[in-house]
């Protein structure tokens, strides 16, 4: 599946934002559970715009986290009443412009908006392209049972099922060993 880069980019972060919550992230806790965390996080991404790095902000993004997993699950109507109410809420107008070495993309809120709604707007233009190609089957959650975690499959044929090699290698290795304790 081939989407525009700044979609790919803002599911690639939904998808790396998710995953820092308890019970999905590497080491089960919150991964975002600081300012400090969030900063981190925030280094690996472009966003442009305000940043306060303070516990507000950052119990909004939390709030935002929890909202996007939520979304990402949606069947496709669904998503798209989830997504419709993100924009009609942020008041989303949407832009194109160029920053920080990325050519064209999309904006629909001001660089002086709060960044938790920034990243919901973005991730809901994002969604918009996944919706309206018809591929939000692509929008996934681990398929190993002792993980919450959330991908999004680009592959060629969609059929990844773990959110990581490591998931994939887990769940492999205990299939075997179960094969091989009944003397297959």
């Amino acid at each position: 599946m081939l989407f525009a880069p700044d979609t790919e980019e803002s599911l690639e972060f939904v998808v790396t934002l998710v995953n820092t919550s308890p019970g999905a992230s590497r080491s089960g806790d919150d991964e975002i559970a600081t300012i400090d965390q969030l900063s981190e996080l925030l280094r690996g991404y472009v966003y442009s715009g305000r940043i306060d790095h303070d516990e507000a902000e950052l119990a909004a993004v939390r709030e935002t986290r929890a909202l996007l997993r939520e979304v990402w699950t949606l069947e496709r109507d669904a998503a798209v009443e989830a997504v419709n109410r993100i924009l009609r809420e942020a008041r989303a107008l949407p832009f194109l412009t160029r920053h920080d070495g990325s050519d064209w993309h999309i904006h629909a809120t001001e660089p002086t908006s709060p960044l938790a709604e920034r990243i919901r707007v973005e991730a809901a233009l994002a969604l918009i392209d996944v919706i309206r190609t018809g591929e939000t089957s692509r929008l996934r959650v681990c398929g190993a049972d002792d993980c919450t975690g959330i991908f999004i499959d680009l592959s060629k044929n969609g059929s990844k099922r773990f959110c990581s090699v490591r998931c994939g290698n887990r769940v492999n290795m205990v299939n075997y060993r179960a094969r091989k304790s009944d003397g297959r």
